[in-house]
Formats: C-alpha cells, sequence, structure tokens
C-alpha cells in the first residue's frame, strides 16, 4: 500500500484486470481478492517521519489507490482485506507451521521464522533454486542478500531462513502498529500475510495468483513454502508473473529517481485511457516501455477508434438496425477478426494479436464509412457489437472520473503549490546534511503529488509536472 501508485505496480493491477475479463468473457465466474499491505517497514518508517497514525496513513493511501483503479476502469475484487484485520489469522498459520517442525522461535529476540532446511523442494516451483549451491556460500551475510530481504539475525537457524512474526523493537516499532498475540509482542511478515488471507477467503488452493516478475523470489517462494507448509496441499495451480515496466531502457525505481505514479504520470483524463490501453494490449510478460512516444501511439489508437464508434452510434442511432446479420457482406469479415480475438486471449493472453483483431475490425468500418451513400448499416451494427464485445476484455471505451481539482488541471496549467515547494526545500536540507535516504524519500512524496525536481548544480533545483 506505500507506493501502490506506482505506475509500475499498476501494470500489475491491469494485468489482473485483463486476466479477469478474459475468464468472464469465456463465461467462467470469478472470485478475485486483492489482499492490502498496511503494515511493514516501510509503512511505520513512514509514519514515525511524518508524526501520523498508522491508520491514518494507510487509510490515505488506500483512498488513492481505490481512486486509481476506478480511474483505470479496473472491475473491483470482491474483498480488498487488510492485513491488519487478519492477525489472528497469521498467528494460526504459524502454529500450524510450528506444529509441522517448519516454524520456530528465535529465543534471543523473540522472533518466529521459517525453516526452509526443512521445506522439501523450496524455491522450485516458480525460479529453480540452486539450493546447494547457495548453501556453500561464504558467509551468512551473502546468503541473505542472496536469498531474502529480511534482515538478518545471527539467532536465526540458518540464513536463508525468513521472518513469520517480528518482535517488538522499542526503537522502531509503534504502539498502533504491534499486536500482542500467542507468538508474543510484535507485528507479521510480509510473506505470511498473502498465504493467511488466501486461505481464509479462497481456500488452501486457489486457481489463479498475479504478481509482478521481481515476486517471483523471495516472495511467491516464500508463500508457497508458508501455505503448501501449514496445509500440506498445493497452494496455486496457475501464477501470472508481469513484466517490470521501463523508463527508458531501465526499470522504474525510487533509487534510480525515476518513480512515477500514476497521477504525476497520467494528469489528464486522455492520459489514464491511454496508458490503459498501453498496458492491456501489451504482452503481459515482456518488459513495457513507459515513454512519451508509446504513450503518444496509444493516444492516437484511442483517438482512431473513438472517431469510429462515434461515427457509428450515429449512424445505427439515425438508420436503425437489421437483425439479419447474415445478408451483410461484412459478416465473414467480422465473424473471422472475432475467431482471432479468441484465440489470442487462448494462447496465454497475447494481447498485441487481440488488438491486432480489434483494429482489424476497425479498419472494415473505416472501409464502409468512406462510402458516401448506400452504406452497409446492418454490417456497421455488427461491426460495433464486435468491437463492444473486445472491449468486454480491452476496458477502454469508459469515461475517466475526475475529482474536482483534477479537472481543473484539465482546463488550465498551474503553478506548482506550496505543499510541494515545501518537500522541495525539505529534500535540499537534506541533501545538504547527506541525509540521502530522507532525501530519496521526499523525492518520491514529491512524485506523488505529480512534480519531478531536478537538481541545477550551484543553482535552485527545478521543479515541473510530470507530464
Amino acid at each position: 500500500m506505500y507506493d501502490s501508485a506506482h505506475v509500475g505496480n499498476f501494470r500489475a493491477f491491469l494485468t489482473y484486470d485483463v486476466v479477469k475479463r478474459a475468464l468472464l468473457y469465456f463465461g467462467y465466474d470469478v472470485e478475485h481478492i486483492c489482499n492490502l499491505t498496511d503494515i511493514d517497514d516501510k509503512i511505520i518508517k513512514r509514519c514515525n517521519e511524518e508524526q501520523r497514525s498508522l491508520k491514518d496513513l494507510t487509510n490515505e493511501f488506500a483512498e488513492k489507490f481505490m481512486q486509481d483503479l476506478h480511474a483505470l476502469n479496473i472491475i473491483p475484487a470482491r474483498e480488498y482485506p487488510r492485513a491488519t484485520d487478519h492477525i489472528e489469522e497469521m498467528v494460526q498459520m504459524i502454529l500450524d507451521l510450528e506444529k509441522n517442525g517448519l516454524a520456530y522461535k528465535a529465543e534471543a529476540e523473540d522472533s518466529w521464522y521459517f525453516n526452509v532446511e526443512k521445506k522439501d523442494g523450496y524455491g522450485q516451483q516458480l525460479v529453480k533454486l540452486d539450493v546447494d549451491a547457495m548453501r556453500k556460500t561464504s558467509t551468512a551475510g551473502e546468503q541473505r542478500g542472496a536469498l531474502d530481504a529480511d534482515e538478518y539475525d545471527a539467532d536465526k537457524v540458518g540464513a536463508r531462513d525468513f521472518a513469520l512474526w517480528k518482535a517488538f523493537k522499542p526503537d522502531f516499532d509503534r504502539d498502533d502498529a504491534v499486536w500482542d498475540t500467542r507468538l508474543g509482542k510484535g507485528r507479521p511478515g510480509w510473506h505470511l500475510e498473502c498465504s493467511a488471507m488466501a486461505k481464509k477467503y479462497l481456500g488452501e488452493t486457489i486457481d489463479i495468483h498475479c504478481g509482478g516478475v521481481d515476486l517471483k523470489f523471495p516472495h511467491h517462494e516464500n508463500e508457497i513454502a508458508q501455505s503448501e507448509g501449514a496445509s500440506n496441499v498445493k497452494f496455486c495451480n496457475c501464477w501470472i508473473h508481469n513484466g517490470f515496466v521501463n523508463i527508458g531502457d531501465e526499470k522504474m525505481s525510487k533509487s534510480k529517481g525515476n518513480f512515477l505514479t500514476l497521477r504525476g504520470a497520467c494528469p489528464k483524463a486522455v492520459d489514464v485511457r491511454a496508458y490503459r490501453y498501453l498496458v492491456v494490449s501489451s504482452q503481459y510478460r515482456n518488459p513495457l516501455s513507459f515513454t512519451d512516444a508509446a504513450m503518444k501511439a496509444s493516444k492516437n489508437a484511442l483517438k482512431r477508434m473513438d472517431k469510429v464508434m462515434s461515427k457509428l452510434e450515429e449512424i445505427i442511432s439515425n438508420e436503425g438496425d437489421s437483425n439479419d446479420e447474415m445478408e451483410s457482406p461484412l459478416c465473414s469479415e467480422v465473424e473471422k477478426h472475432m475467431q482471432n480475438f479468441e484465440l489470442a486471449l487462448l494462447d496465454d493472453l497475447s494481447m498485441p494479436r487481440a488488438a491486432a483483431s480489434l483494429f482489424g475490425v476497425v479498419k472494415v468500418a473505416e472501409r464502409e464509412l468512406k462510402k458516401e451513400d448506400n452504406l452497409d448499416v446492418t454490417g456497421l451494427a455488427l461491426v460495433k457489437r464486435a468491437i463492444e464485445q473486445m472491449d468486454k476484455v480491452f476496458g477502454i471505451f469508459y469515461e475517466v472520473p475526475m475529482s474536482a481539482e483534477e479537472s481543473e488541471i484539465e482546463k488550465s496549467d498551474v503553478g506548482v503549490p506550496d505543499d510541494v515547494m515545501k518537500l522541495v526545500q525539505a529534500r535540499a536540507d537534506a541533501k545538504e546534511k547527506k541525509e540521502w535516504d530522507l532525501a530519496d524519500d521526499l523525492r518520491t512524496r514529491i512524485a506523488e503529488l505529480g512534480f519531478a525536481v531536478k537538481d541545477v548544480k550551484g543553482g535552485t533545483p527545478e521543479v515541473t509536472r510530470i507530464q
């Protein structure tokens, strides 16, 4: 939840949406759950820096996240459970793992860990780890760096073991971010929450699990280990991992300073729709370049399709529609494109091929619309229905909801708000004191508000709205 507005993250949510829409298109019932991480180290750190409560901060980001999902025309999940509402389920899963010999308490610090060495097949479902080679790594620190992001502690049985429950640390943790449980006072590890909520809402075995390719390891392999270690049954039947979003040739990340939020990267309604089409028409497994040229091409494609749909609606409204589609010479062409569209969906969601089929139908309409008279209205009505059918998966023909503030931005160019300039000054002060982590965090917050800051040697930083 901490960085839910990350444009790269929204590629993952749009991938979920296409998967869901494709299943619904073919008549499947879909039970979709999207859990929200509202407790982790980054969130606690930000609460401490801003002197805000955990609930206040996470509610703010949850609201923004939901608004962005709505703006992108993403079909809502059935539930959006939060980690902090499922502490007892996580505690029980740890106790189940302990009973099965896979979880233990590190007595010196009272944290609980998963014993990787005792889990047969650990790391083999998604990434095929060379566990034997990793056992020979020269130092525990190197193993930790190669295998897990959890802070290494000498009290763990193995360097590769990951945290299930983090014991309370007075110098870091907050009263509103720890729980007194049967395990002791503390908070859950990141990997654990997903397993516990998946089990509660979808059962011990789920059909499909989605996520970014960077989550394969350690997060998803750890989910598998926890879930299967507690239940002794298969956790997930099908995994779908989307590729990164790149800025130019580099992966989007905070450390590179190329971190963009949806609101910052797409300030106008047409930008939001263009981003949706850019993502959903791509091959989800491959990296996606977020560039001005790519967004321009996506906008042009939408403009062309909107023009066709507008003309079709006008003609059919004025001329009426015949139900005898077989009489239209356009029928066979449209059917061919629809068949190719469905075959593309069935071929590992080959959305570039599906988009080619969509434009095949658009071209049929454009060719017919060039006629000055004797338009095949029945055929054009068939074309319109075909585009609408395809759009059940693409989800691109909709009006982007805009807040009153965003609508004003649409109408005029505004200066840099005072709250942004205060963050820019705070960042400059942090850099002067060589507090680099704080400076990076402040850059991220500036980006979240839709602005980019560029340092000028010997001068005042340049602040511009992200276009």
